[in-house]
């Protein structure tokens, strides 16, 4: 594509479009001045063109169950609208028995993943999170376990008193197969001392990941953003994920995540902007040149929205969750959930290949 093919009405973005069209790699300078710029058009064209070559028109989709174990935590994270302390009303942690039940009651064929996230519950023993994966691997072997956020892996790490590499190691013979990427957040001490303080921090974050690839799991990696973070910190944050994947390329997808204003205390007083969340979508395709995919987060954006990323960088509309709890614990007004047919029609409507895969984005079928 040459420059002159794009139409810039933000003359300053020339020469990062030069940059981009020429493959070269973006700086923060570039970043910041493209979050600060107004011109949505060019900057979800030039993430469109870096979509293209890495992926053509195929945009992927899942069928996955999400599981939340427990929602007792011992963070106070100012964001979230899920946890719960021990005896609280809505306070719940489910034995294995209940686990099955939950699975059993929502399971079909077709489903390829467990997502399983949940609570930072000091008050049951590392062992209970590895029987959660045991138990589900022996009643599901074929179903792939992607589970555990950066942010749980160093709290298992602290009660159980292993290090990062030998609580992987247990839990990866328990029937880990990757880690979600849920617990970035944003990966600034600032933020993180003003928003989550009692979780890990930037470096343990970045660090529970880097042992992770060495281990040889592909892991997910996300951003929350759309609170107190300034424009920069999402830039700064999307830098320190592409430095670590330049050293191990074990991130298989970044994905941005829309904060939801139900919490007085997340800093926020509305929902974020369409503009914006198109725009930070867009720019994480042209900052992370290194990650394969950026997925859109139906939950947090609606798909509409998540319909018109496909044509601003985005490669992977997620799956069908059956139910989405932590989001809209937060308040997100979404569904909770979609059907195959739902994600076809939307991949298609946007002139897109739908492609079903695995968690490692193995294509299992075309729609």
């Amino acid at each position: 594509m040459a420059l002159g093919t794009i139409a810039i009405q933000d003359k300053s973005l020339t020469g990062v479009a030069e940059k981009v069209l020429h493959g070269e790699r973006l700086t923060l300078e570039d970043g910041v001045a493209l979050f600060h710029s107004n011109d949505l058009l060019t900057i979800g064209q030039l993430a469109n063109f870096v979509n293209q070559k890495k992926n053509g028109d195929n945009v992927y989709f899942l069928q996955n169950l999400y599981i939340n174990p427990t929602n007792v935590c011992e963070a106070h994270c100012k964001f979230c609208g899920f946890r719960r302390d021990q005896g609280e009303d809505g306070a719940y942690t489910m034995n294995m028995e209940e686990l099955l039940h939950y699975v059993e009651t929502r399971f079909h064929p077709g489903i390829r993943e467990f997502h399983i996230v949940g609570g930072h519950n000091q008050h049951m023993p590392f062992d209970y999170y590895l029987d959660t994966l045991r138990t589900l691997k022996k009643a599901y072997p074929d179903v792939t376990i992607k589970s555990y956020t950066g942010a749980e892996i160093e709290f298992f790490s602290r009660i159980s008193g292993l290090s990062i590499r030998e609580v992987l190691q247990e839990l990866m013979k328990a029937g880990l197969q990757s880690l979600t990427g849920g617990g970035a957040e944003i990966l600034t001490e600032r933020y993180r001392m003003k928003m989550s303080p009692e979780k890990a921090s930037t470096d343990m974050y970045l660090q529970v990941h880097r042992t992770a690839h060495e281990l040889g799991l592909k892991t997910h990696t996300t951003m929350l953003y759309g609170s107190i973070e300034t424009l920069e910190e999402r830039v700064i944050h999307m830098l320190r994920l592409r430095e670590l994947q330049d050293d191990t390329n074990g991130f298989m997808v970044f994905i941005p995540l829309a904060v939801q204003p139900i919490k007085a205390t997340a800093g926020i007083k509305r929902r974020n902007s369409a503009i914006d969340d198109l725009k930070t979508m867009a720019i994480s395709r042209l900052m992370l040149d290194n990650f394969q995919h950026i997925k859109a987060y139906f939950i947090n954006i609606g798909t509409q929205l998540t319909q018109l990323s496909l044509t601003m960088g985005i490669s992977d509309a997620h799956g069908t969750l059956i139910e989405e709890r932590i989001s809209h614990a937060a308040g997100a007004l979404t569904q909770q959930a979609l059907t195959v047919d739902e994600l076809v029609w939307l991949i298609k409507g946007a002139g897109k290949r739908a492609l079903e895969r695995d968690t490692f984005y193995n294509v299992i079928k075309e729609h």
